[in-house]
C-alpha cells in the first residue's frame, strides 16, 4: 500500500496559490485567512488581497477600515483587524522569535508557518489534523499527546511536506464526516478506520437570524460608504463591531476605521 509521502505526492494540493512561497507574510495572511472559511473562499479573495497589501510594511501604513474593506465577505472581520494589528507589530520591530506575539497568532499559526517557510518540524495541529492522528489512534488525545503522535505520522516526510501531507488528508479524506478510508495512505494503522465514537463535530450556528448576520449587515453597509449615520443602524450591532475595533462613531456617524 502507498504511503502517506506517495498520497500526498499524487493528491496533495500543491495548486494553492500561497504553497508556491516561503514569504511569512503571504503564509501568514493565507492561515488567517482560512481559520473557518472554506479555501475555495480564500483562493478567491487571497491573490486580490496580497496585490493590495504585499508586505507588512504596506498594510501598516494603510488604516485598519482600508483592511477591513479589502477583506470584503470573507467573515469574521475581528480576523482582518488583528492581521493589521500584527503588520503594525511587525513593519515596527521585525518578525518576533515567537511568532505567537503577534496578535492573532497562536500555537497551530505560528507552528504552520515555521513549518512551511523554514520547514522546521514543529507540529501544527489544527482540527483537520487533529481528527486523523485521533482516528489513528482510537482516542482523543490530549494536546501533548497529538503533539507526539503528529511526529510519528507520515515518516519519512517531515517539517513542510509532513504538514501538508497530513492536512490534506485530513481535508480530502479523514473528513469529518462521510471519510473515504478506502482511498486512506494510513489506514493499515488506523484504530478506527472512521469516526471516532463519541467524536465531537463542531456545527457552526446558522447565520441567517444571528446576530453575525446582522453585524454583516451594518459592515456591508459601512464598506460601501465613508460614514452612514448612526440612526440608520442597527444600534447592538454597531455597539458591538465599536467594541471590537471594526468601528468608529464620530458626531453621530459611523464608518471603518
Amino acid at each position: 500500500m502507498a504511503g502517506l509521502a506517495d498520497w500526498y505526492a499524487a493528491h496533495g494540493r500543491h495548486d494553492l496559490p500561497w504553497r508556491a512561497t516561503r514569504d511569512p507574510w503571504a503564509i501568514l495572511v493565507s492561515e488567517v485567512m482560512l481559520q473557518q472559511t472554506q479555501v475555495a473562499r480564500v483562493l478567491d479573495a487571497w491573490p486580490a488581497f496580497m496585490a493590495e497589501f504585499p508586505d507588512p510594511g504596506t498594510m501598516a501604513a494603510a488604516p485598519p477600515g482600508a483592511v477591513i474593506a479589502a477583506w470584503g465577505r470573507l467573515g469574521y472581520p475581528r480576523r482582518a483587524r488583528r492581521l493589521h494589528d500584527a503588520a503594525v507589530v511587525i513593519a515596527r520591530d521585525g518578525w518576533p522569535e515567537d511568532l505567537r506575539a503577534l496578535p492573532g497568532v497562536g500555537a497551530y499559526t505560528a507552528g504552520a508557518i515555521r513549518d512551511q517557510v523554514h520547514d522546521e518540524d514543529v507540529p501544527a495541529v489544527d482540527v483537520n489534523v487533529r481528527r486523523v492522528l485521533e482516528r489513528r489512534a482510537g482516542r482523543l488525545l490530549t494536546p501533548k499527546e497529538a503533539d507526539a503522535a503528529y511526529r510519528r505520522t507520515g515518516r519519512p516526510l517531515r517539517g513542510r511536506d509532513r504538514f501538508l501531507a497530513i492536512m490534506d488528508l485530513g481535508a480530502a479524506v479523514c473528513r469529518a464526516r462521510d471519510p473515504r478510508c478506502d482511498g486512506c495512505p494510513l489506514r493499515r494503522g488506523c484504530a478506527t478506520r472512521g469516526p471516532l465514537t463519541g467524536e465531537v463535530r463542531a456545527r457552526q450556528a446558522p447565520f441567517e437570524g444571528s446576530f453575525r448576520q446582522r453585524r454583516g449587515r451594518v459592515m456591508a453597509r459601512l464598506r460601501a460608504a465613508d460614514a452612514v449615520a448612526v440612526g440608520e443602524l442597527d444600534a447592538e450591532a454597531l455597539a458591538s463591531l465599536v467594541a471590537d475595533g471594526l468601528a468608529v462613531v464620530t458626531r453621530g456617524r459611523a464608518a471603518l476605521p
